[in-house]
């Protein structure tokens, strides 16, 4: 395949053909129940996955291995086998990638071959039992800020100005709520709203789930400020966080951008003193995730407060066995 291509064997093949129809009671034939539909195509594999980040990843990955496989027609995926995906992952292990790189990869195959499984194009999922790379590690390795540092952060954005009151209530959401990146891009006016007389924000996060999350009472107030401030409180579907300045388009009515949000974090982190190798804004989700743990909040709660698929995802930011202050270092006395 060549490289420009996007799974050009896969994505344009005739229409499906599915199995005859059944009505009624009939059973199926041994010869029906045997045949496997056409394969169909990845583009609507792809374009279930909403995520766009998501989306390019897997379809990179899922190029490689098709490369990697010598596939070049849709019923070759038939002949995919477990052997082949060991051999693609000891390939890439070799490189020396992260091991949450590999996970991410295996992870675009088998998704893959799950939606050809349940559209009966194959018969197996080769990744199944394919043993994933672990961290080596029970704790992440997003860096998390102290609560001093934190505090500093959020204090950073000085003056009266517009600019200042919006960015001080994107870090109060970013540190009092653990927000993926593209989950706070992605609020509208309309994400806020009350449920049992409780400020919450409405986050469509990954997998298209939707989930709700409290507002702090330090992020209310200061997302009301700012919306005081910048006049667009009553458009319930326009985007909350705007540019204030933007010399490039001249319209500041649409989101303001992760690269936006990012550049933001960076200044006022040198600003507050706040130095910290990999800082970045996933580093404020697993500090308020860290905090949350710390403070006693039940790990349940926290990994649906993240909206977390799998709990052991949510153990990474339980940092409560290997705080500092809690080392034997300091209890020595000489």
């Amino acid at each position: 395949m060549e490289d420009d291509a996007r799974l050009p064997e896969i994505i344009a093949p005739e229409e499906v053909a599915h199995l005859p129809a059944t009505t009624g009671e009939r059973l199926l034939t041994r010869q029906e129940f045997q045949q496997l539909s056409d394969v169909p195509a990845a583009l609507v594999w792809l374009a279930n996955i909403e995520n766009p980040n998501t989306r390019r990843a897997y379809e990179s990955d899922v190029n490689a291995f098709l490369r990697y496989c010598g596939v070049e027609s849709p019923e070759d995926l038939r002949l995919v086998q477990r052997a082949h995906v060991i051999a693609w992952r000891a390939q890439i292990q070799a490189t020396g990638v992260a091991a949450a790189t590999i996970r991410r990869k295996l992870s675009a195959i088998s998704s893959l071959f799950e939606y050809l499984c349940n559209e009966n194009a194959v018969s197996h999922n080769p990744v199944s039992g394919v043993r994933r790379p672990g961290d080596g590690s029970n704790e992440g390795k997003t860096p998390a800020l102290s609560d001093d540092q934190a505090r500093r952060l959020l204090q950073a954005p000085q003056g009266d100005g517009l600019k200042a009151a919006r960015d001080r209530a994107i870090l109060a959401t970013y540190l009092f709520h653990a927000l993926r990146r593209t989950e706070l891009a992605d609020l509208i006016v309309g994400s806020l709203s009350e449920r049992r007389g409780v400020l919450h924000f409405r986050v469509f996060g990954k997998g298209s789930k939707t989930r709700y999350v409290p507002v702090h009472a330090a992020a209310a107030q200061a997302i009301s400020d700012y919306l005081e401030m910048a006049g667009h409180g009553d458009e319930k579907k326009g985007a909350l966080f705007r540019p204030v300045s933007n010399n490039r388009t001249g319209t500041l009515e649409n989101a303001i951008t992760g690269d936006g949000i990012y550049k933001m974090l960076k200044n006022y982190a040198a600003t507050a003193g706040v130095q910290m190798d990999g800082l970045c804004l996933h580093a404020l989700r697993a500090t308020a995730a860290t905090n949350a743990l710390e403070h006693s909040a039940d790990i349940a709660f926290v990994q649906m407060w993240l909206g977390h698929a799998n709990i052991s995802t949510t153990r990474l930011y339980d940092r409560r066995k290997s705080k500092p202050e809690d080392s034997p270092t300091f209890r020595i006395k000489y």
